[in-house]
């Protein structure tokens, strides 16, 4: 039986590496292209890797030449909000033109089943909505619209070429594998549940909430959180969606129910039977007050459910791989 390689950018990140995993054991060989500009080495357990560039096209035609994948599953990207709103150049160069270089190569190489990782950032600031795949798209910041184009790009190429896409846009991803082998980890952090586990274990002073006076029950905002493991599983599925020969689609992933700021840091106190040292701060350019997803698409016509997605399993799994040491020991 021939391999099913399958080409993974970011592959050695947070989500990248667990949706390596999740591949690995529905039985292709996931192929990690990473820089490791913001990934780790250490993620990289469960298919080849190789180092290389979005923005060089030398390195992507390199790998679809040596592996003659079947499919891309593309994660890489620049992906932090504020950074975003003061740098939207680094953002437009790296989403935009690593994505477009990616997607051509896929064209040319005969690779026509592409698998996107997109993002609710793509809908704006629509307080008080249930977003589903038919709400407009107005982003407030650079990473959102720089992810809206990569959307308009594969629509085209869809267009012109035929290629089949699945873009799927999520919302807060959190939790770890639950056997401990990948894990969230960043540096610098930047994500809401890793930094109340930094501050719970003395790694930082405290947790900065930016932002107490959103219009919400507590002053702080809403997210829609989706446990990593339940979001991989559903990149699985729009693969094998499109190996099924079925057309483009997109899909919203997220739980319908969000949690506030507070919310989180409660059950993290919950969870760790310790406190969270807080601090306050001026809310973030570029956030939103409210962000909740509504996934039935995924859940109807991928069969995807969201198992491990409620705030206590999360953080529990989150705690159990932070207690590991992550990739620095």
């Amino acid at each position: 039986m021939l391999n099913k390689y399958i080409i993974v950018t970011g592959g050695a990140g947070f989500i990248g590496s667990h949706a390596c995993k999740a591949l690995q054991q529905a039985g292709f060989v996931p192929v990690t292209f990473d820089n490791l500009v913001t990934g780790w080495q250490d993620a990289v357990k469960f298919g080849p890797f190789e180092r290389g560039d979005l923005l060089c096209r030398a390195d992507i035609d390199r790998v679809f030449e040596k592996y003659t994948p079947v499919a891309v599953m593309h994660f890489a990207a620049f992906s932090q909000v504020g950074e975003s709103m003061q740098k939207p150049g680094l953002y437009w160069q790296n989403n935009v033109m690593g994505s477009l270089n990616l997607i051509q190569a896929a064209v040319d190489h005969g690779c026509m089943d592409f698998v996107f990782s997109s993002t609710c950032a793509t809908y704006g600031d629509q307080d008080n909505v249930v977003l589903d795949e038919h709400s407009e798209q107005h982003p407030i910041n650079a990473y959102g619209a720089s992810k809206q184009a990569v959307e308009n790009i594969l629509s085209d190429f869809g267009a012109a070429y035929g290629l089949n896409s699945v873009i799927f846009r999520y919302f807060n991803v959190a939790g770890a594998d639950p056997d401990g082998m990948v894990g969230e980890f960043h540096q610098p952090e930047t994500h809401l549940i890793p930094l109340i586990l930094n501050a719970i274990d003395g790694k930082r002073d405290a947790l900065t909430i930016f932002g107490t006076d959103y219009d919400t029950p507590d002053g702080t905002c809403i997210r829609d959180y989706v446990h990593v493991c339940d979001l991989v599983d559903a990149h699985v599925l729009g693969l094998k969606w499109l190996q099924s020969g079925h057309g483009s689609r997109v899909f919203n992933l997220g739980t319908g129910d969000g949690f506030s700021v507070r919310q989180v840091i409660d059950q993290a106190k919950h969870v760790t039977n310790r406190p969270v040292p807080v601090t306050h701060g001026a809310r973030r350019p570029g956030d939103c007050t409210k962000l909740v997803s509504g996934s039935l698409r995924a859940k109807t016509e991928l069969g995807w459910s969201a198992d491990r997605s409620n705030l206590k399993q999360m953080i529990t799994d989150a705690w159990r791989w932070h207690q590991n040491g992550g990739y620095i020991k």
